[in-house]
Formats: C-alpha cells, structure tokens, sequence
C-alpha cells in the first residue's frame, strides 16, 4: 500500500505547481517504523520529516537514501542533537531558536539549512511568526552567519471555508515571492499536508509534507493506566 501510495502521489505533482515549479515531496514519518519508511524511500520518496527529535534520533541509522528534514516545533535543549544531520529545519519559528542554532552550528563549523515558519491563521496552538511580521523576521534570520534561510513553511488552520484557506495560502506565495526575489537561497514554500496539499499546491507551494496519504492512518502506541 504504501509503494502504491508514494508512486501515485509522486506521478501527480510530476507536473509541478501552478507555476510550472518542482514540488519536492517530504514524507511525514512521524510514528512511522524504519521499515515503513525505507519501504517509502524504495518507492520513490527523496525526502522524510521527522517531527520529534527523539524519533529523528532513534530512526537516524536505521533509514537509508533519503534526505532527513525536521518539521515539528523544535525545543532549544534539542538542537545540539540535529547539528550535522539535516538537510532541512522547516521550523525556525522564533529567534531565541535562531541564537541556539547559530552558536551550535558555528561551533560544529556547520550551516543548518532553515525555513521561517509562518503562523498563517494566528492560531494560538500553532508558534511562527505572523504574516505581518515575516519578511522582516526573514531578513533579521539571514543575519546569522552559520544559517542559510531556504524559504519558508506553513500549516493550514483546519476551516471548511476554502476561500478563507486559498486566501491565507496566496497571502504566503506573495510573501514568498518577495523573499525570493531578494534572497537567491530562498527555493522552498513548504505548505500542504495530507488533508489539504492540492490547494496548497494550486497556490503556488513547492514543498509538501504527506504523512497519513502515503503510510496511512498513524498508530499510536497504546497508553497504560496508573
């Protein structure tokens, strides 16, 4: 099931976005097994995203031919455990991160790859900067010597309304659009999970983060009592 569901996701969005660009597919491995995830990356993923850093950790050597992001909230205590292994930080989301990453990096003589996270929808759950406050947090960010901002990332707040939805993501393809025009390292609007990539993707996303599509519904471990 999951082959199938990674070669027919990858043969949809062969065509690119709206705009005629690459969408990079990152695979969404949270609670996944190794063994899920090569069987995956077999399939035709070059991607995976890992939203814990315990899990990054523990799966690191046992997944094999694929690029490792990182894609959940990142503490400042975990970062040290991230240095030298990722290829991409979709969560820079606040500058006290930034500080931590920069003396981690600078001091492994390493550049960490990073997006800007965008609260798009002001959700009180959700961290990121808001719309309003993007594109002077992304320059602020390109300050740091040993971090290469790459773009941007963002999470749709959950909403029946579409148009409400469509609005949000073109407001971050303008936002994007700005970047990139200023930033030649800017290449990625990471935007669109499982439940609502298309549109993303109509909107002009090059980046999307699939979990459940391509493993199916995730299984929890099971909780004990007392």
């Amino acid at each position: 099931m999951i082959a199938e569901n990674v070669q027919k996701t990858l043969a949809e969005i062969a065509g690119g976005n709206n705009l005629g660009e690459k969408i990079t597919l990152v695979a969404a491995t949270k609670t996944r097994t190794p063994d899920e995830i090569n069987e995956a990356i077999a399939a035709g993923v070059e991607d995976i995203g890992e939203n814990k850093v315990q899990e990054f950790t523990e799966k690191y050597d046992l997944v094999h031919g694929a690029r490792r992001h990182f894609i959940g909230h990142l503490q400042t205590n975990k970062v040290k455990y991230l240095i030298g292994k990722t290829h991409l930080i979709h969560s820079l989301d606040r500058f006290e991160l930034a500080d931590e990453l920069q003396k981690r990096a600078e001091k492994a003589a390493w550049t960490a790859d990073c997006l800007l996270e965008v609260n798009i929808g002001s959700e009180l759950t959700k961290s990121g900067f808001s719309l309003g406050e993007a594109l002077a947090a992304y320059e602020k960010m390109r300050a740091y010597p040993n971090i290469r901002m790459r773009g941007l990332m963002a999470m749709l707040p959950i909403s029946d309304d579409s148009q409400y939805l469509r609005s949000l993501c073109l407001s971050m393809r303008k936002i994007y659009d700005i970047i990139k025009n200023e930033d030649p390292n800017a290449a990625y609007l990471s935007m669109g999970m499982s439940g609502d990539w298309r549109l993303c993707v109509e909107c002009g996303s090059n980046m999307i983060r699939l979990g459940t599509s391509l493993f199916g519904a995730r299984k929890y471990p099971a909780q004990t009592n007392g």
